[in-house]
């Protein structure tokens, strides 16, 4: 009995992989994901290797999860793999108070972001 599979989204030459509640703004890892959008897989991991942003790291962990699952879900070749979309959502905003001068409070906003990374086979 169970539930029918749903249809594949994506192409057949394309593999996802996603980041939930990411602690950091979006804005700021939009720049991130801006630097590798486009890029073939293995220079954009270098790139986020060498990157002095703090970020970097956990979209590099994102991306190596898309390329795994672009060679073991749907037998794809890494050698010709690229990063075809990267894009960034809010997720949650935690809001925490922090005492002011004379008894105020001043509010601190720290927001959450996620990451959608998609791989796709370059056809030569």
């Amino acid at each position: 009995m169970g539930k029918t599979s749903a249809e594949r989204r994506l192409a057949d030459n394309e593999a996802m992989a996603s980041g939930q509640n990411i602690r950091v703004s979006p804005r700021k890892l939009n720049l991130v994901a801006s630097l590798i959008r486009g890029m073939p897989a293995e220079k954009a991991l270098a790139e986020l290797t060498f990157s002095k942003r703090r970020i970097s790291d956990d979209v590099k962990q994102i991306l190596q999860s898309a390329i795994a699952n672009a060679e073991n879900n749907h037998q794809l070749d890494v050698d010709q793999l690229y990063v075809a979309e990267a894009w960034v959502g809010k997720s949650l905003v935690m809001k925490r108070m922090q005492p002011r001068a004379r008894g105020r409070v001043g509010r601190r906003v720290k927001p959450f972001a996620k990451l959608t990374l998609i791989v796709r086979e370059r056809q030569e």
